[in-house]
């Protein structure tokens, strides 16, 4: 496996855990999802992963080394980038300038001049709108443009909260799609947040259903589709559609 939480708690204030001891684990080039009802933690879990939030207890380990509690440049600098709940991107920046302050790190011109080329390769329309601002793109788009940004830093897994949220179901799908092809055609490790069940179950390899800060049930994406306790648990026996 490439990431594994083991019994982690974290919270916001002090003396009050969000998460109750959660375990899972994601194995490499597989897309993991998350789902479950507002409130359930599934957020809270990418937060303790990236290090915005120190965990209180129990351990997270990428690539068997412990990274809890370690600063998000840090996690960062192991592989793991994060794409927020939201919008991102600066609007006021051209889509080639979001790109590279996905690259800010990065010293080698050649190096950063390769990763461009590789995400205006898979998203051809960043490559034809480059000189506009980020705030002409739909929200869609957006979402896109900032999984692009997080593509420079080259990570080995990416975090992504909620990235249908706010979104049109046109615009979702196409989301949801290059979420697919992260996967399928550049082998990314990921794991996703999702309120859309349905959608986000319908990409993933597996998943795990959480409930009040806890995982519930767990088992491969397909299987859970059409799990009558999935539906039942997420929104009282009907999923998202």
């Amino acid at each position: 496996m490439l990431l594994e939480l083991k019994e982690v708690e974290a919270g916001y204030l002090r003396g009050i855990n969000v998460l109750q001891g959660v375990s899972l684990h994601v194995n490499p080039g597989e897309l993991m999802c998350l789902i479950g009802p507002n409130g359930a933690g599934k957020s809270t879990v990418l937060r303790a992963v990236s290090g915005l939030l120190k965990p209180s207890r129990g351990h997270i380990r990428f690539d068997g080394r412990d990274i809890a509690g370690l600063r998000p440049d840090l996690v960062l600098r192991h592989g793991i980038a994060h794409v927020p709940q939201g919008h991102s991107s600066f609007p006021a920046m051209s889509i080639h300038e979001n790109l590279l302050m996905g690259a800010y790190t990065l010293h080698d011109r050649v190096e950063r001049g390769r990763r461009l080329d590789r995400v205006y390769t898979m998203f051809p329309f960043l490559a034809e709108r480059r000189k506009e601002k980020a705030g002409n793109l739909s929200g869609g788009q957006q979402k896109i443009l900032e999984i692009g940004r997080a593509l420079m830093l080259a990570p080995r897994m990416m975090l992504l909260d909620e990235p249908s949220l706010g979104l049109a179901p046109k615009m979702a799908r196409q989301v949801f799609d290059t979420i697919k092809r992260l996967k399928d055609e550049a082998g990314m490790t990921i794991l996703m947040v999702e309120q859309n069940a349905k959608s986000g179950l319908a990409i993933s390899d597996r998943a795990y259903v959480m409930e009040l800060g806890r995982e519930r049930l767990a088992g491969p994406a397909g299987t859970l589709l059409n799990d009558p306790r999935v539906a039942q648990l997420y929104l009282g026996g009907t999923l998202a559609s």
